[in-house]
């Protein structure tokens, strides 16, 4: 299969710290907490990421499970992440700018022998395209 190009574009809205974006004709707004200057609309970009990671572990859970034989009633994932906004505020160089550390949890609800679960829980892990992004990916600024 050919590589393919993914794209969206985000906008600032003019108002406070919100951002809209998009692709495909859909769109999402983001924003920040009050305590960060922002005015609580929506979620923040990190948020976001969070989010994005979730979504991607479910869908390759639903996209795998016939695959490794799991018969999926439910499936739902619970991700945290340290992040300490001294990094990307400046208040301390020492800080990375970004997550330390993401951790997530998958609940599986299925009838299903645990060995095909635990086939399906490695698919997860070894095939989540933002997992793999998260790890390190080449970023290109260009800047106008």
């Amino acid at each position: 299969m050919a590589k393919a190009l993914f794209t969206s574009k985000v906008k600032w809205s003019g108002k406070s710290l919100v951002a809209t974006g998009g692709t495909r004709g859909f769109e999402v707004s983001m924003d920040e907490p009050k305590g960060l200057g922002g005015s609580d609309t929506a979620m923040n970009p990190v948020e976001m990421l969070l989010t994005s990671f979730g979504g991607c572990i479910v869908i390759c859970g639903v996209s795998f499970a016939k695959l490794c034989k799991v018969d999926l009633k439910d499936i739902s994932v619970d991700i945290e992440g340290d992040l300490d906004p001294d990094g990307f505020l400046g208040i301390n160089p020492d800080v990375r700018m970004g997550f330390q550390e993401i951790r997530f949890l998958i609940h599986i609800d299925s009838p299903s022998p645990q060995e095909n679960i635990d086939k399906l829980k490695v698919l997860i892990k070894e095939r989540c395209p933002v997992s793999d992004t998260l790890k390190g990916v080449k970023i290109t600024p260009k800047i106008v």
